[in-house]
């Protein structure tokens, strides 16, 4: 093997060993934080999965892979309840409680997903059939409100028709979550989770274009 040859693959070698250790690092960032003990306990029995994350019910979602930005654009979450009764209906809700923000909530219970009419067997699974009062939306914090927590419940539908009133159907924000069970009878969750994020732009690492620090960031829609 001439000199020219030996270099070449001296350089090819080197370039391999440094995307393995740059991968390796960044895995190393990629930490999966549990919820603290005052967020943990509405964590009963309840399953979500997101793309590339997993179940991340309970969990803060990673500031690593563009995962709190992904989770903006993602669709559904698959969401299981493995103790669910074969031959019941169910009711899923997904609420925002830190509208705009948790230190001041006055948008609270934005509802971000309402499906009821669920079997049982599908719940089960996974599969979120059933009659969609409201489309999921995805999680979309605004900057500078810091974390907010995502809550799923479901409930046990006892037989009845579940609707929504007109003046709820016109907004997502200030949901009188609690006057919508009352109406239908629906007292304690069957299951529940949560998980927590932020604006991906509130993170130390991130970087605008143009290299600008994060904080001169553009302030998105409230969600």
């Amino acid at each position: 093997m001439d000199w020219t040859m030996r270099l070449a693959t001296a350089a090819l070698i080197l370039s391999l060993t440094m995307v393995v250790t740059t991968d390796e690092e960044e895995n190393d960032h990629c930490v999966y934080e549990a919820l603290p003990d005052i967020d943990a306990v509405l964590c009963k029995g309840l399953e979500v999965f997101y793309p590339e994350l997993g179940n991340i019910g309970c969990m803060f979602v990673p500031d690593c892979n563009d995962y709190r930005l992904k989770i903006t654009r993602w669709p559904m979450p698959t969401v299981k309840f493995p103790r669910a009764l074969e031959d019941a209906t169910y009711i899923l809700v997904m609420v925002d409680p830190d509208a705009p923000s948790r230190s001041n909530p006055q948008a609270r219970f934005w509802r971000h997903w309402l499906v009821t009419d669920i079997k049982g067997t599908d719940l089960k699974k996974g599969k979120i059939w059933g009659q969609e009062l409201s489309a999921y939306q995805p999680p979309a914090p605004p900057s500078h409100t810091g974390f907010h927590r995502y809550q799923f419940f479901v409930y046990l539908q006892k037989g009845r028709t579940i609707s929504l009133l007109p003046e709820e159907n016109k907004t997502r924000a200030s949901w009188k979550m609690d006057r919508f069970l009352n109406r239908f009878d629906l007292n304690e969750p069957e299951a529940s989770t949560q998980y927590m994020t932020q604006n991906y732009q509130d993170s130390p690492n991130f970087q605008a274009p143009g290299g600008r620090s994060s904080e001169l960031k553009e302030r998105p829609k409230q969600r």
